[in-house]
């Protein structure tokens, strides 16, 4: 079983920066792919990022060009950092890990607004 942590939301200005954080702990081990995804107000869960324990990236298109997923194992923690967000990016950011089950955060919101 793996728990994982979120953290590093809140409000920010358009084009601004945040840095999400996610933090795993128990049978971080067996992790294979861990990610990012969110859900704004009104619509479905969407896939946004993620990495997989060999450091391969994929970013939905969306995301490309601004946001970046990387990893420190010695921390056992995945980082999202977004940069020039935008009203659209506003939802709640869930971490999910992918090992013998999938494993969920309990989320972290951002909000993008002037």
């Amino acid at each position: 079983q793996v728990q994982l942590v979120e953290s590093g939301g809140g409000l920010v200005q358009p084009g601004g920066s945040l840095r999400l954080s996610c933090v795993a702990s128990g049978s971080i081990g067996s992790i294979a792919v861990m990610g990012w995804r969110r859900q704004a107000p009104g619509k479905q869960r969407e896939w946004v990022v993620q990495v997989t324990n060999n450091d391969y990236r994929t970013y939905a298109n969306s995301a490309k060009g601004r946001f970046t997923i990387f990893r420190d194992t010695s921390q056992n923690t995945v980082y999202l950092q977004m940069n020039d967000l935008k009203p659209e990016d506003t939802a709640v950011y869930y971490c999910k890990a992918v090992a013998s089950s999938i494993s969920w955060g309990q989320g972290t919101q951002v909000t993008v607004s002037s």
